[in-house]
């Protein structure tokens, strides 16, 4: 006499079963029905069952089911489970931005969206710090030649829902010419931000290049020939860019936080979700 399974399934519909993985802090996972990646901040019992507390790139906190096949690691589906009791946690590995870095993440295809910054010097400095999460998340950062460009770049590139548009503008302080530049961009899908220093060199704290301070330049000089001067480099700006000022930066602790909250901004609007309808 024959005898049956009491599973029916086709072998070929059947999951194969997924690893356990102990939700212990700071392991970077992703919830893919939301797509919200982020850091175990902590297991809680609930009346439905275990949850887990994530943290992302942002310091946003969503809490979920911990069910099975309910998380990816590393592009994998995991199933969290609470961690034994005296479990340490691990040491997260953060980006130079300070967020919390994704183990084995891949650079994501590129959005239609760009963020602009003004300078090449700019450009470079936002790729230092936050390269590695701009690349999780697929943005592209281009640069400016200068903000008069400003109009004739939101006109070209056309910002939408799905395609956002952020420009990073040196020296953006009241009664400027780059304010009133920036105040005429009215599209709803572009943002217009900016620092107040006039070269994005004084953006890196002075400490961390080994000076007292950033010097004070006669109006009418080129700044960075004249910091060269005051500071009795050559002046040879590249060269002090790329020879002493760029390598002092190693992470987003020797940046002013006026040029911190503005990039960060500007990710958080060119990676936000487009509005339904």
């Amino acid at each position: 006499m024959r005898s049956y399974q009491p599973d029916l399934t086709p072998p070929w519909k059947k999951r194969n079963p997924a690893p356990e993985v102990e939700a212990v802090p700071d392991l970077v996972v992703e919830e893919p029905a939301s797509g919200f990646c982020g850091a175990v901040i902590r297991c809680e019992k609930s009346a439905e069952g275990p949850v887990v507390t994530l943290e992302d790139r942002f310091g946003k906190h969503r809490v979920f089911p911990m069910v099975e096949r309910g998380f990816l690691l590393e592009g994998r589906p995991v199933t969290l489970v609470r961690p034994k009791a005296g479990q340490a946690p691990a040491t997260p590995w953060r980006t130079a931005s300070g967020s919390v870095a994704v183990p084995g993440a891949r650079a994501r295809v590129a959005r239609a969206g760009r963020i602009y910054v003004e300078g090449r010097h700019d450009a470079e400095l936002v790729e230092r710090v936050w390269g590695d999460d701009l690349r999780v998340e697929g943005v592209v950062v281009e640069y400016l030649e200068g903000v008069d460009d400003l109009p004739a770049l939101v006109d070209a590139f056309g910002p939408g829902p799905d395609a956002r548009l952020g420009v990073l503008v040196d020296h953006l302080v009241p009664g400027s010419k780059e304010s009133r530049i920036a105040g005429a961009v009215s599209s709803p899908h572009a943002l217009v931000v900016g620092h107040p220093y006039i070269d994005i060199w004084q953006a890196v704290k002075p400490a961390s290049v080994g000076i007292d301070a950033w010097p004070d330049v006669p109006r009418g000089q080129d700044w960075k020939t004249g910091t060269c001067r005051a500071l009795g480099w050559p002046t040879d700006t590249g060269a002090a860019w790329h020879r002493r000022i760029l390598p002092a930066v190693r992470s987003y602790k020797d940046l002013e936080p006026a040029l911190l909250g503005r990039v960060e901004e500007l990710i958080d609007f060119v990676t936000a979700p487009a509005e339904a309808g």
